[in-house]
């Protein structure tokens, strides 16, 4: 037996690419409009990845994503998909496309449009959704074309129809109509090439085989074909189909393929042919053979669907387009939980994806490798959105810092680091960097992420600025003069306290600490705790709030009529002596006067001559004025009284006794009568019954 094998096999290139982008894109949220082509093996290989068909737009989620066929879809289709907000991903035919063109624009012209083809097939369909005015759809040379008598027409034709049956239609449709025609033969060359040589071989062989699905139009016109050139002629879906009893006893047979039928299927006609030995190759056999041997050249990573043969310990062994003979698949190259021999013998005549990670000596597949790249570029897609993702550096050079992801070497440039100069990259080495990608490049000799960290670091130094702002603002719209507000001690300096107020650091001086003067913060406040104050200033345009704790507690002089009372002793330390008596510091920040007079029983020119400053003394309180700050005080009304003596009479010069008193002179008044400049303003007001604190705090101040 003779076999002629039509050189034309195989996947047309509209078909090819919508099987290529069909089996690489991410099947989540993915349909396809309608049979992606008319191949029941890979209409299931493609429902296989989990992308589902669906018939009608309106079964598409909004957002999802929708292929579409290489058939095409009319205007409305489009205009739908854009309603519900679709990631069309469009693979129309540019045949088809060219077709859909020319349509639109001779209806828009006001010319009818005459459309040879099956009017149920979907690309005539998607052809006649193009048209805005008369449109017909024409199958049969017998069809009635009278309507067509007064009207100038545009006529073309389904790329797939056959050339001899819309020869014929021309023809008619000439004859009957009066006016302009315009003609376009759209037929695909690739269809009339196939049908052309599906002629020659049924013209020239006792029987012919013609393999491609059942309700694929292009291998139906194609058996039509040969149907009408050869008596015997099978109609086979696939290589399941075929039975060598039946063409056993003719001399000459061809095998014809149609455009929707995978070079895996033409292979698989062609290994079953080959293995009879009855079967004896032509030369256009041998060419089609050796035209397979150079389709078979794998390159690294190239995707190739295989089909399973056998199964053992060692792996799977599967048949690949264009290969003669079954290349192993590594059991630890299956992407499965655990191997099982008995579970892919069940599957002998599946078809499965396999990445070629090796292309000779010897070919080397893998299932693994094809889902950790997946898994790569579904994180590379998210990295060029946008996302942050981490790598370990593991070097350096002159410009960066060096590290890998994957297949993926990455590159992060010195300025982009940090926010700063980054001197010294050697110790960046086995760290862990934040990243976003600047730059993505990918080629089929170098994949390379360029990445910087520092746009991570300013975009939160940049978010952290503004939720500072939005705090202070906040902060500053509800603190006021005199508010008492609650605040924790952060930390103390020589000058005075940082207390956090709603998060919001606020100085309180230490002049603001304590009525009696402190002379450390910590000898009021303790770090770490919380106290309540009173706000003094508020300075928004220079961020800056001052507290006072003082301001919160009563003053000494306010709690001196409970404590003291006139005619009690007291115990004090004497703090200042001035010309006119010495001051007394009863307790923390209340003072009493000790006048000169009330020193001693003696005359004293200088309370400095008695006294000393730090010198501890016992008191009498003759006055006790609290609302005016005045304490009097008196160290000789606890001094015993001294003896008194009696002074002998003198006499004047006439003879009589003066009683030791001088003549023209004014009565002499007692000491404690006396006051000087001084003491009369400390006793009308001035700087008496003040605290010394108080006093040198207000000379400060002046």
């Amino acid at each position: 037996m003779n076999v002629i094998v039509a050189k034309h096999s195989g996947f047309c290139k509209g078909v090819q690419h919508a099987v290529d982008t069909a089996m690489n894109v991410q099947p989540e949220n993915t349909y396809v409009l309608g049979e992606l082509i008319h191949n029941p093996s890979v209409t299931q290989m493609v429902k296989n990845r989990g992308i589902q068909t669906v018939d009608r737009v309106s079964e598409v989620p909004d957002g999802a994503t929708l292929i579409l066929r290489s058939h095409g879809v009319g205007k409305s289709v489009y205009e739908e998909c854009e309603r519900k907000k679709l990631q069309v991903i469009d693979c129309t035919c540019p045949f088809v496309k060219h077709t859909q063109d020319i349509v639109r624009e001779a209806s828009a012209a006001g010319k009818t449009v005459v459309v040879v083809g099956e009017k149920t097939h979907p690309e005539v369909i998607g052809i006649c959704g193009w048209c805005s005015g008369e449109v017909y759809v024409v199958d049969e040379s017998t069809s009635d074309f009278s309507p067509l008598r007064d009207k100038n027409l545009a006529v073309v034709v389904q790329t797939t129809y056959s050339e001899e049956k819309f020869a014929k239609i021309l023809k008619n449709i000439e004859k009957v109509c009066q006016k302009t025609v315009e003609i376009f033969k759209t037929i695909c060359y690739t269809t009339k090439e196939r049908q052309r040589e599906a002629v020659e071989i049924a013209e020239k062989c006792d029987a012919v085989l013609v393999i491609g699905g059942l309700n694929s139009s292009n291998t139906n016109k194609l058996y039509e074909l040969c149907k009408e050139r050869c008596s015997n002629v099978f109609r086979l879906a696939d290589a399941d189909d075929f039975q060598y009893q039946k063409i056993k006893k003719f001399k000459n047979v061809g095998i014809v393929f149609g455009a929707s039928t995978p070079f895996t299927q033409t292979q698989e006609v062609l290994f079953k042919m080959d293995n009879n030995t009855e079967v004896k190759a032509t030369n256009e056999m041998e060419e089609v053979v050796a035209q397979m041997d150079n389709q078979s050249k794998l390159k690294k990573g190239q995707l190739v669907t295989a089909i399973i043969s056998s199964a053992s310990d060692e792996g799977v062994a599967v048949l690949l387009p264009f290969f003669k003979k079954e290349i192993m698949l590594d059991k630890d190259e299956i992407d499965c939980e655990e191997y099982k021999p008995e579970d892919y013998a069940a599957k002998v005549g599946d078809e499965i994806e396999v990445m070629v990670v090796s292309p000779a000596n010897p070919v080397k597949l893998s299932q693994k490798v094809i889902k950790q790249i997946k898994e790569e570029e579904s994180k590379i897609d998210a990295i060029s959105n946008g996302e942050e993702f981490d790598v370990t550096c593991t070097g350096f050079n002159k410009g960066g810092l060096t590290a890998s992801m994957g297949t993926y070497s990455v590159f992060v440039p010195a300025k982009e680091i940090r926010m700063g100069y980054v001197k010294e990259l050697d110790k960046y080495v086995g760290k862990k960097l934040r990243l976003k990608a600047l730059e993505i490049k990918k080629s089929d000799r170098k994949k390379e992420i360029i990445a910087s960290q520092r746009v991570i670091l300013e975009e939160e130094k940049a978010a952290r600025d503004a939720a500072k702002a939005e705090k202070e603002a906040e902060f500053f719209a509800n603190i006021h003069v005199g508010d008492v507000v609650e605040g924790k001690v952060e930390r103390v300096t020589n000058f005075g306290a940082f207390v956090s107020v709603n998060g919001f650091d606020c100085l309180a001086h230490i002049s603001d600490l304590s009525w009696s003067g402190a002379k450390n913060v910590t000898d009021v406040l303790e770090i770490g705790k919380k106290y309540q104050f009173k706000v003094l200033k508020v300075d928004e345009e220079n961020k800056k709030v001052s507290i006072g704790y003082k301001q919160l507690q009563p003053q000494p002089w306010d709690l001196v009529a409970e404590k003291y009372a006139e005619g009690d002793v007291v115990h004090g330390k004497v703090v200042r002596i001035v010309p006119f008596g010495a001051f007394v510091e009863v307790e923390n920040g209340v003072d009493g006067l000790v006048h000169v007079s009330q020193i001693s029983h003696e005359w004293l020119e200088n309370p400095t001559s008695v006294l000393t400053i730090g010198e501890e003394i016992d008191a009498k309180i003759l006055l006790l004025d609290p609302a005016n700050k005045k304490m009097t005080l008196s160290i000789k009304a606890l001094l015993p009284e001294p003896e008194v003596t009696k002074i002998r009479p003198r006499r004047d010069n006439n003879g009589d006794e003066n009683k030791g008193e001088r003549r023209n002179r004014k009565p002499r008044q007692p000491r404690e009568n006396r006051e000087d400049d001084d003491f009369r303003e400390w006793t009308e007001g001035g700087v008496g019954g003040a605290s010394i604190a108080e006093m040198l705090q207000n000379k400060n101040n002046d």
